[in-house]
């Protein structure tokens, strides 16, 4: 669930230190060389705070460093640094900029920065490490020992640079009642307000129910007279949550608990890279795919390309295209798969099916606006009506546009799906695309894809 970093540390690079620092050596190495610090470095330093930090928080940058992995936070800001290059270097030279610059100056920039990057984040580090070592930490107490304030207990113990610390928990069933074993009990509720005023604690996470309305309020009233910082878990938290984030409409605070990753900008990047993909792909393929079709139809009756129903966005029909590859049309109330040595398929169709370039044609149908290159893989209506009864959550699947590939296919899920253990596996991959979806999840994705196709399994 997205919200403000509540992270001190890493918010204190991600707002301050990493663009000072980053400035910083761009005008100290513009004084070393003797270079006149115009305005063009001045827009230059603009243009690579923002897109830093989009890249530094999609190449996991900040989380790697609180999660305490060393070599891979080390790796992750050699790669970030290294995409934030090319971007600029793509920008300066394709706008003319580039010749503004002084071409020493600017490459001791790229070689020095990640390095300084680095350096510092250890330094604070080691500082922050020495603060949680001497105890001085924010003093934690939990109201409600339910699953949710243990899951907020467990992640404060595992990130030390949270620097807090739980003192313990406030509950007012007793441990025979309560469906969790009760760690470091306090009291009860009635405790609460006593103990934060003796023991001066400076954060409280309430972590009841929102039935638990009365009580809440009046703990709330018996805690106006301490200095305590006060945060409520909403048991929202209970729920299989999709890109669940904070949110307002027309003013009024909102929770999305179930919401496409495709919104605003990300909405913009996913149809702009879909298209331009889209329309490389054809225009390098045209003679292959002209080809094949060419094949389809010399080689038995019917039509080259295959149109079928499925559901797209919003659970939506729409006509997907293949190159046939059966002798049959199905697209009735009953469709049976495909499945190995199927009479059905033709000569020509096998191959196809293999390589997996009977899925061309889908391009079309993203320059259509209909698919996208990645996502969960569009399902005949017919098997759509049976799996939304049987799987649950089947249905949140078409909450963006279906893909050519996706995360399931990638993990072997491909082709038929005879039990319907396999089709709650894809789904569940599915799923998980959605609550991970970023442009290098897709980008990792289509590389995998490649290797998959290759390896030619599970397709038939």
């Amino acid at each position: 669930m997205t919200a403000a970093n509540d992270i001190p540390v890493v918010a204190f690079f991600k707002r301050l230190l990493d663009p000072f620092l980053i400035w910083g050596l761009l005008i100290v190495l513009s004084w070393i060389y003797d270079e006149p610090f115009t305005g063009y470095y001045l827009v230059l330093m603009i243009i690579t705070f923002f897109i830093s930090s989009f890249i530094f928080e999609q190449t996991n940058l900040y989380r790697t460093w609180h999660n305490g992995k060393l070599l891979r936070y080390i790796g992750d800001t050699l790669i970030g640094w290294a995409i934030v290059v090319a971007i600029l270097l793509f920008l300066g030279y394709s706008t003319k900029f580039s010749y503004h610059y002084s071409d020493q100056l600017i490459l001791s920039w790229f070689i020095i920065t990640p390095v300084a990057l680095i350096i510092s984040h250890l330094f604070v580090r080691k500082i922050a490490s020495n603060l949680h070592k001497n105890g001085e930490l924010r003093s934690v107490v939990i109201v409600g020992a339910n699953e949710t304030g243990l899951s907020i207990a467990e992640r404060i113990m595992e990130f030390p640079y949270l620097l807090m610390k739980v003192r313990g928990f406030f509950e007012d069933r007793d441990e025979s009642r309560n469906p969790v074993p009760i760690p470091s009990m306090l009291g009860g509720m009635s405790d609460v307000a006593d103990y934060v005023r003796k023991n001066n604690i400076q954060m409280i996470f309430i972590s009841l129910p929102m039935s638990a309305q009365p009580r809440i309020r009046a703990l709330l009233d018996e805690l106006h007279d301490t200095t305590a910082s006060i945060y409520f878990l909403p048991d929202v938290y209970i729920f299989d949550l999709m890109q669940a984030r904070f949110d307002n409409v027309g003013g009024v605070p909102v929770i999305a608990i179930c919401e496409s990753p495709f919104l605003g900008v990300d909405s913009v990047v996913k149809n702009v890279s879909d298209f331009v993909f889209a329309t490389l792909i054809l225009i390098l393929l045209l003679p292959l795919m002209l080809g094949i079709a060419l094949a389809v139809k010399l080689t038995s009756p019917g039509p080259a390309i295959f149109k079928q129903r499925r559901y797209g966005l919003n659970g939506e029909e729409i006509i997907v295209y293949k190159f046939r590859s059966m002798t049959v049309s199905d697209d009735g109330q009953k469709i049976e798969q495909a499945h190995k040595n199927d009479p059905r398929i033709t000569r020509i169709g096998s191959f196809l099916r293999r390589s997996s370039l009977d899925e061309l044609p889908q391009f079309i149908n993203v320059l259509q606006g209909r698919m996208s290159i990645v996502g969960p893989r569009p399902h005949a209506v017919a098997h759509n009506e049976l799996y939304r009864k049987l799987i649950k959550g089947y249905m949140l699947r078409h909450k963006v546009k279906p893909g050519i590939t996706g995360w399931a296919q990638v993990n072997g899920l491909r082709g038929e799906t005879e039990v319907l253990e396999k089709m709650q596996a894809r789904i569940e991959f599915d799923l998980d695309y959605l609550q991970h979806w970023s442009i290098w999840f897709d980008t990792w994705i289509i590389m995998r894809t490649v290797w998959v196709v290759l390896r030619r399994d599970n397709a038939y």
